[in-house]
């Protein structure tokens, strides 16, 4: 089914208001949501409202939470996000980070003790808005199992990174797992099984049932998500796990915070962590110069040959950029049970469910 965007839109707003959110604060963890949903990744949209409810009410979010910058540098910032609203933090660190750039050339800033902040590549794309590169990265709850492991001990632990072109944006956002765990969650709700390779029962068995491996997941009853690239090493997947690794040493190590296998261990503390850069890529050379052999290197990829039975080659950004703009003042696709988890929040909160 279908749903219009704008009234969508205002829906979380008004739901976010409700949890004591300012309206300044509603708009801008919407805005994270329903971008989600203009691109077409259903698992990080309004799908994510239900578990938005149960990590508010839980205490896991504290509305009311200050960051604070406990380390700074000119290039550089740790902020303690003190349980806040992933989103929040995540668009205050950003935008630090793009304040030091524009002054430093390049600076980072690491986010502790956060929330899930939906995704990373709309952080990342803050930085592109603004013509600089951006890198997002974040860890989560272990869901990961390592190489010829049966133990999950990363997270989605997504990578993005985005940068200025015509006439699209180049904007890479993946998790470092096959899939998010979102996906699973989509096809729990949609009753599918999952592919093969995909993940791995409490046992270290590949399972293709995806309440089993989300129930073990929250559980921490063992297995999980293979890592990019799949079980064991045939297809690569001992390089999704060596990523995932990376996104925890950015995200974790360098702010003090919780590696994956730590996070969300108690039940008011979820205690995920983020990495955020912005560069000007211009210390390079003329901008003009790099922006122009960058579109035209984007282009030379969407002309080369395609394989049989292929008609068109899409680079990062480029179909997300053509869906936002067909849907931002129309309609997004919503799961009928991500609908009905709507107006049961809506009625639990007293909002007005208009659609």
């Amino acid at each position: 089914m279908f749903i219009d965007t704008v009234k969508t839109r205002q829906f979380c707003e008004r739901l976010f208001e409700a949890y004591g959110f300012s309206r300044k604060e509603s708009v801008i963890i919407s805005d994270v949501l329903i971008r989600a949903d203009l691109y077409g990744i259903e698992s990080h949209g309004i799908h994510r409202l239900t578990r938005y409810n149960e990590e508010i009410t839980s205490g896991q979010v504290d509305v009311k939470a200050k960051p604070q910058i406990v380390h700074e540098t000119p290039v550089s910032a740790c902020i303690e996000a003190n349980k806040a609203m992933g989103q929040l933090v995540s668009v205050q660190a950003m935008e630090l980070a793009i304040q030091k750039a524009k002054v430093s050339n390049c600076a980072m800033v690491t986010v502790r003790n956060s929330n899930h902040y939906g995704i990373a590549g709309y952080y990342s794309e803050m930085a592109a808005e603004k013509d600089l590169a951006g890198v997002c990265m974040t860890n989560t709850e272990a869901i990961c199992v390592p190489t010829f492991g049966a133990q999950a001990m990363t997270g989605t632990n997504a990578i993005a990174f985005a940068m200025p072109a015509d006439p699209y944006n180049f904007s890479y956002d993946a998790s470092t797992t096959i899939v998010p765990r979102g996906k699973l969650e989509v096809y729990r709700k949609n009753d599918q099984r999952l592919p093969d390779n995909w993940a791995l029962d409490e046992n270290g068995k590949p399972s293709n049932d995806a309440a089993l491996v989300i129930d073990n997941i929250i559980a921490k009853a063992g297995g999980g998500i293979a890592p990019l690239g799949g079980l064991g090493t045939l297809h690569g997947g001992h390089k999704g796990y060596g990523l995932s690794v990376i996104v925890d040493i950015f995200c974790a190590i360098f702010s003090g915070g919780l590696t994956s296998n730590y996070v969300n261990r108690k039940p008011d503390h979820t205690g995920i962590c983020h990495y955020f850069m912005a560069f000007d890529y211009g210390i390079f050379g003329d901008k003009k110069i790099i922006k122009a052999n960058m579109s035209k290197f984007l282009q030379e990829l969407r002309d080369s040959k395609k394989a049989e039975g292929q008609n068109r080659i899409y680079t990062h950004g480029e179909k997300s950029s053509q869906m936002k703009a067909e849907r931002i003042n129309g309609q997004i696709p919503v799961n009928e049970k991500t609908f009905n988890e709507m107006k049961l929040l809506a009625e639990k909160l007293g909002v007005s469910f208009i659609m």
